[in-house]
């Protein structure tokens, strides 16, 4: 278990004990003030505080880990009153989709970035998801390859630490 480790993310991947996962993160890099729709990682010292499983496709993967829904939603809307939360569908606000038809959500680990009291222009969440091509950048987030998820996954708790520096 990782109980009680700090992870770090450097060029080199996402640095564990005994293990290095190859990842991507944003197209942008990695940045110290991104904005919402700007696709950068931030920098800082991150809490893993959530994990998110499409139960249509795997088992539970920890007791904590809540189901993504049909009906399931990330709002990174701004304007939203539930910015950076899970929702529902709303024709009011944007919100992302989480139960998408390939598999690069069946999995989140949910960080703490701009959370729980979010601030209209930080960005919203960036979740530790499955690769949606082999080493692909992200919109922000943090991917691996599928098989390195469940291992994580499996290997985190709520409340481990993962610190990302610009390097």
């Amino acid at each position: 278990m990782l109980r009680n480790k700090n992870l770090f993310l450097t060029s080199q991947g996402l640095i564990c004990p005994n293990r290095v996962i190859p990842v991507s993160f944003g197209k942008g890099g990695i940045s110290k003030r991104p904005k919402e729709h700007e696709p950068t990682t931030p920098t800082g010292e991150h809490t893993i505080i959530g994990m998110l499983y499409r139960p249509d496709r795997l088992k539970k993967p920890r007791d904590w880990a809540m189901p993504i829904l049909i009906n399931s939603f990330w709002s990174n809307d701004e304007r939203d009153p539930d910015y950076n939360l899970m929702v529902s569908y709303s024709n009011t606000y944007c919100r992302k989709k989480l139960r998408v038809p390939t598999p690069t959500y069946d999995l989140i680990l949910l960080t703490d970035w701009n959370w729980p009291q979010a601030i209209k222009g930080r960005g919203s969440a960036f979740f530790i998801h499955q690769w949606s091509a082999k080493k692909a950048p992200t919109n922000g987030s943090i991917a691996m390859s599928r098989e390195a998820l469940f291992w994580l996954a499996a290997n985190v708790d709520y409340g481990t630490k993962i610190t990302i520096k610009v390097t």
